[in-house]
């Protein structure tokens, strides 16, 4: 009997904290509180601050997360089969290099991968088309002749090219993940919620004081008629709650203080302008060339018309 006692002490010890808060909240939602007790107002703007903090995480994860996923700018319109994102445009361009009829040249362009399929994304979308269609102008070249389709040639180095943009990009998209989604997503699972928690915690502590300071006041009394058993329980409960604000007050601010999120964004706008310079030289490179071949091409043409 006594160890029955002493467990539905313990129990009741355990669970009256408990109903005080919540019955002391379903007071203060209904109106019916007497009192509420008013949390520091530099508390109140940390807690502002940490809020604002949260709210950035989110809305930049929910943009940003496209990272993660390879296919974020490829074109829903395309429909490309398993031969076409076979080789890659480097391995195709050798082995049709070394075709020598057009039996070969279709068994190089529809090899399959040796790895992995091709990548999914934009650049290399174009480079997979530009390719097709490099071969497809080269394979109707008439019989016997040695002119190589200029045209023909332009999208071979257009496909290189745009291969390479999209490897810059996949480059760009991993150190993303590494440097900036990695430290953003540790810093809102981690320490945001641990600024919450102890925000919850200094709720509870100020519900509980709230309650005490209620209980005491029933029947309209006033402080100088409260028991002595009333002041101590008031007492423990203010301290408590001192103890949480402070608690609190000290994880957000470190929080808030914290250099990692700004050299997370940092991180991330580093790799984008990496992946934006390389991707501009690789194009600026393919254009002088294709536009050589254009301006032969056109004096070709003129030629031709002048005769």
């Amino acid at each position: 009997m006594d160890k029955f006692r002493a467990f539905t002490t313990q129990v009741s010890s355990s669970v009256t904290p408990f109903a005080s808060q919540t019955q002391q909240w379903i007071k203060e939602k209904t109106g019916n509180a007497s009192e509420k007790t008013e949390l520091p107002h530099d508390y109140v703007e940390l807690e502002t601050r940490v809020e604002a903090l949260k709210a950035t995480h989110q809305k930049l994860l929910a943009a940003t997360s496209q990272f993660s996923n390879e296919a974020y700018d490829y074109p829903p319109n395309i429909r490309e089969s398993f031969q076409d994102l076979g080789k890659s445009i480097g391995d195709k361009v050798n082995l049709l290099s070394k075709a020598s009829s057009a039996t070969e040249a279709q068994a190089a362009l529809t090899a399959p991968p040796s790895t992995k399929p091709q990548p999914k994304t934009f650049a290399h979308a174009i480079a997979r088309a530009a390719l097709y269609g490099s071969q497809n102008l080269a394979s109707a070249t008439p019989q016997g002749s040695t002119t190589p389709d200029p045209l023909s040639q332009g999208l071979e180095k257009l496909a290189l090219a745009e291969e390479k943009v999209g490897e810059a990009r996949l480059d760009q998209d991993e150190k993303i993940q590494q440097r900036f989604l990695a430290g953003w997503t540790t810093t809102l699972n981690q320490s945001l919620k641990s600024a919450d928690k102890a925000r919850t915690a200094v709720t509870n502590a100020r519900l509980q004081l709230d309650a005490a300071k209620g209980r005491a006041a029933a029947g309209g009394r006033h402080e100088e008629s409260y028991t002595e058993p009333q002041r101590r329980a008031i007492e423990q409960a203010e301290d408590a709650f001192v103890e949480r604000v402070d608690e609190a007050t000290s994880v957000m601010r470190n929080v808030l203080d914290t250099p990692e999120p700004l050299r997370n964004i940092a991180e991330l706008v580093r790799a984008q302008a990496e992946f934006h310079a390389k991707a501009g030289e690789i194009l600026e490179e393919v254009s002088r060339s294709i536009g050589e071949g254009q301006m032969e091409q056109e004096s070709s043409y003129r030629s031709a018309r002048a005769q």
